[in-house]
């Protein structure tokens, strides 16, 4: 059995690493290849683009890099062609995987969708395209499958792939530390910041982040940086801050030991809330871009943590409200014992909403189905 994966960014690439690991388990003499990066390279199966050349990100970036995705989305098709798969996964990013699915129905090819454009935020007329092109569709949020099926699509819940990636972390990697008997939190002085894993995104978020970490002496400040960015990426913006240290491809270590995180929105958010880490969410984007996104966005958050849990769990700044100011006060508020204990309490309710572990395994057997 043949099956083509395509993933566009580091998420993308977790979640589809441990979908490969299902699919090998459950499928003998499978051959896969895959865009994507590292970690699903390193399940055996044959990486063909990087994520870290597909990574462009809001309206003004992807107008500037428009021949560049032109290129890779007429590459992509000659390459499927050739490989003749016996179907296509399509693992989130949705600019250029609807594009693909709309021309592998074309082909006759089947098109499952793993985890599902989040078309409940925006681009909701995108849906008939779904409907159109693809052959099963798999959830992990659960409000997904009721807004599918007001468009006449029935999706499949399969749960959060993260409940068991963190699992496993927690069982296996779990750092030993000094707990307060108060809040159970660890007992580090640190704290980290997230800014992302694209260099336009990090670019404007973690100077921002930066520039509060002089307000808070007593910790250490640690960036979880990506692998896909090199360590002379991040050092340019480290000149003023000798005493900020940056630890690539270590994030869920790096939460583990921290008291508290700032976070760039998006999956990183509900990684922090598993790892029951208070956080503030942060985001500041081109300014075109967010103008654009405003008036087209739906949604009343940015942070999946407080989509699922449909209130202000945890407290959003964006864009102009992401400055040392709100900063300094968003952070003092976590810190506090009361607060901590308050957001950990919602973290164990969102933990409840996902569902339980097995979604790489629901989701590899459902492919496996469809393939066969």
């Amino acid at each position: 059995m043949r099956l083509y994966l395509i993933a566009g960014e580091a998420s993308g690439d977790l979640h589809g690493s441990n979908l490969l690991k299902e699919l090998y388990a459950q499928q003998t003499g499978l051959s896969c290849r895959v865009w994507g990066g590292d970690l699903m390279q390193n399940t055996g199966a044959t990486l063909v683009k990087h994520y870290r050349e597909l990574a462009f990100m809001g309206f003004v970036e992807v107008a500037k890099n428009i021949r560049t995705i032109l290129f890779n989305l007429a590459f992509c098709k000659q390459d499927i062609l050739r490989f003749k798969p016996d179907a296509l996964v399509l693992i989130d990013y949705p600019g250029f995987n609807l594009r693909i699915a709309q021309w592998a129905k074309e082909q006759h090819i089947p098109v499952v969708y793993y985890i599902s454009p989040q078309l409940w935020a925006w681009h909701a007329s995108r849906a008939h395209a779904i409907r159109r092109d693809v052959d099963k569709l798999l959830v992990i949020l659960p409000f997904e499958q009721d807004f599918f099926r007001k468009y006449g699509i029935e999706a499949e819940f399969v749960g959060h792939p993260l409940l068991d990636e963190l699992g496993e972390f927690g069982a296996a990697g779990a750092v030993s530390v000094a707990q307060s008997p108060i809040t159970n939190l660890p007992l580090t002085n640190q704290i980290a910041l997230l800014p992302g894993s694209r260099k336009q995104e990090v670019s404007r978020i973690l100077p921002r982040m930066l520039e509060v970490t002089d307000d808070f002496p007593a910790y250490e400040f640690v960036i979880a940086g990506a692998t896909s960015l090199s360590i002379a990426y991040y050092q340019q913006f480290l000149e003023q801050y000798p005493k900020v240290r940056l630890v690539r491809g270590q994030t869920y270590e790096v939460l583990r030991e921290s008291n508290a995180a700032l976070v760039k929105s998006g999956t990183s958010t509900l990684e922090t809330a598993l790892l029951d880490v208070p956080q503030v969410v942060c985001y500041a984007g081109n300014w075109l871009s967010y103008t654009i996104a405003k008036q087209l966005i739906k949604v009343k958050y940015i942070s999946l943590v407080n989509l699922i849990m449909d209130r202000p769990m945890v407290q959003e700044l964006i864009q102009d409200e992401l400055n040392r100011e709100n900063l300094y006060a968003a952070l003092t508020e976590i810190l506090n014992p009361i607060k901590s204990v308050e957001l950990r309490a919602g973290y164990a309710e969102l933990r409840e909403r996902l569902g339980g572990g097995g979604a790489s395994a629901r989701a590899a057997n459902a492919i496996l189905k469809v393939a066969s």
